[in-house]
């Protein structure tokens, strides 16, 4: 399994990612601009996170990603969090975490542990925007947890994460050779691992003609990858098309590409941090 930096110049990358695709893709801006305001809030919560841990490695199996959240470290940044979503999201949004910042402290906890201890496992009726808040806010907690963890064993074609078992948000293909090797992306601690390129992550099927593959003009490295078996899609991310893309970033410019699989039936197997 790859592991991305998630330091404060992986958060950097990623806003200077949103800031180039928001300038070259309007019908995207709304969305990416409003990104660079979380992603700076994760940027601050992440050091904030490593500089109280103290822990520099977790021995072989010792401690659970999902093991219990430390609320001394985390509980403090929530109301600052729940402050930039109000300034900075889409009005629906905006009036949601207005809304749980007048909630106790106990219905954060309770919001935050459900997310913590489920999400991105089982398929659940909370929808993506009910749980982008606590999505959000733990996932610079997630990504710092996972560089903790030691390297699952190698085992191509898992569909679940090694590390956390939730479900993947997407593929990369990443240059190797003459071609390129696929990976998954978590949904939950954005680890990625190995995986066959003929291949539904959802439901196992390897006939390629039940695969297919869409690309749409105005994002030619951006793929849906579908399967016509189970109905479901991921997006796919090829740096063998464009070694700049951040995959995380570059997915959530995919509103075209979504509702063009929308239309024609397939349904995302887990949607990005905004929804889409």
């Amino acid at each position: 399994m790859t592991t991305p930096q998630t330091g404060a110049t992986e958060y950097d990358t990623r806003i200077r990612r949103a800031e180039w695709l928001s300038s070259q893709h309007a019908f995207a801006a709304e969305f990416l601009d409003f990104y660079k305001h979380v992603a700076a809030f994760q940027k601050m919560l992440g050091a904030n996170i490593a500089a109280s841990s103290g822990v520099k490695s977790v021995g072989p199996f010792t401690v659970e990603l999902r093991a219990p959240l430390d609320f001394t470290v985390l509980l403090p940044h929530f109301r600052g969090f729940l402050s930039t979503i109000e300034q900075h999201a889409p009005a629906a949004l905006a009036k949601a975490a207005h809304q749980m910042s007048l909630l106790p402290s106990d219905s954060w906890i309770a919001s935050l542990e459900a997310y913590w201890q489920h999400a991105g496992k089982y398929d659940q009726q909370v929808g993506a925007f009910a749980q982008f808040l606590p999505r959000a806010f733990l996932q610079p907690y997630a990504e710092f947890r996972a560089t903790l963890m030691p390297r699952a064993p190698m085992v191509v074609t898992v569909r679940v994460c090694p590390l956390c078992a939730a479900r993947p948000l997407m593929g990369v293909l990443r240059v190797e050779g003459d071609s390129g090797k696929r990976f998954l992306l978590c949904s939950f601690c954005s680890q990625e691992w190995e995986f066959r390129r003929i291949h539904c992550p959802t439901c196992g099927e390897e006939a390629e003609g039940k695969l297919p593959v869409y690309v749409a003009e105005q994002l030619p490295h951006i793929r849906v990858e579908a399967c016509d078996t189970c109905k479901f899609f991921i997006t796919g991310v090829d740096l063998t098309k464009d070694g700049h893309a951040i995959p995380l970033v570059d997915d959530l410019a995919t509103i075209p590409l979504t509702l063009w699989a929308h239309e024609k039936g397939y349904s995302r197997l887990q949607p990005n941090l905004l929804g889409t």
